[in-house]
């Protein structure tokens, strides 16, 4: 038996959460186009009969802008010294700058083991693979390189085979018929988040916060959530309203639809928005928004 935690860190939008999604096999991260979707550092956990993958999936490594990002910075800090392993999460449609050669040396010169999943390769020309992985090699990182598609489901099996190799021996460290640690409460924050950052796209900065008012399962097996969207500015908030309130009915009925999906059973769902001016900088709203 080996099981093991690994640590999933990359940049911004570089494919961490989708890939955790596909591996795991069950959705526990959410994802849009937009930075910032990941906040929490969740666990998604892969279980089979002689192994098992403890997938801890971080926020995208962001300069510092605020105290949110400040927040987000030191999970995924902290997350890479305390796992077995550290996948390395590189968007390689995006290429390879200096500054992602400096942030793959940073987490791959520590004493926690490294490999690089070289992602979105079924949209990018594949020479690039070889040329990219040239330029790791000439720069001295000799991390293994593993050019996957989530979206195809492309070299995804030999991923897992790897770093179940690269896993210790050892007892299961979750319950086997858990697939992340975060509860659904917790989730249905992040698919109204998620829903919103995919509906709104540029109009919308990633300054959105949900704050869940009310989560009850009731005896008939449905389920009333009542909750805010927390947003910076009075415009965001016309937006996220829109005309006769047709924006906020349309991605209420989006999130409700995922949230059925998540749960299994039908949501009365109730959504308000308000707006805190400044809050990604203000300890005490970061609090109540930024965990359960």
């Amino acid at each position: 038996m080996r099981s093991g935690f690994i640590g999933v860190i990359g940049r911004a939008n570089a494919g961490k959460s989708t890939l955790i999604n596909v591996m795991v096999g069950e959705k526990v991260a959410i994802v849009s186009p937009k930075p910032q979707t990941t906040r929490n550092s969740i666990l998604g956990v892969l279980t089979r009969e002689d192994y098992q993958l403890v997938f801890v999936d971080t926020p995208g490594i962001y300069k510092s802008a605020n105290r949110l990002t400040d927040m987000m910075m030191k999970a995924t800090d902290d997350t890479a010294k305390d796992v077995d392993f550290i996948l390395f999460v590189h968007d390689g449609h995006a290429g390879i700058t200096e500054n992602d050669i400096s942030l793959i040396k940073k987490y791959s010169s520590g004493k926690i083991p490294m490999a690089i999943a070289y992602t979105k390769i079924d949209i990018m020309p594949k020479e690039n693979i070889a040329k990219d992985a040239q330029i790791l090699s000439e720069n001295g990182i000799e991390c293994d390189v593993f050019p996957v598609s989530a979206r195809k489901y492309q070299n995804i099996k030999k991923l897992e085979n790897y770093l179940v190799e690269r896993m210790p021996e050892g007892e299961k460290v979750i319950a086997e018929d858990i697939v992340s640690d975060k509860s659904e409460k917790f989730m249905v924050a992040e698919i109204m988040r998620e829903k919103i950052l995919l509906k709104f796209d540029e109009e919308i900065p990633h300054g959105v916060g949900i704050v869940i008012n009310e989560f009850k399962r009731k005896e008939n097996g449905t389920y009333e959530v009542n909750l805010d969207i927390v947003c910076e500015k009075p415009n965001h908030k016309a937006i996220l309203i829109g005309k006769q309130g047709r924006a906020i009915k349309e991605v209420s009925s989006f999130a409700r639809e995922g949230m059925e999906k998540f749960l299994g059973a039908k949501v009365f769902l109730t959504t308000y928005v308000r707006v805190e001016e400044d809050w990604r900088n203000r300890p005490g709203l970061i609090k109540d928004i930024y965990t359960e």
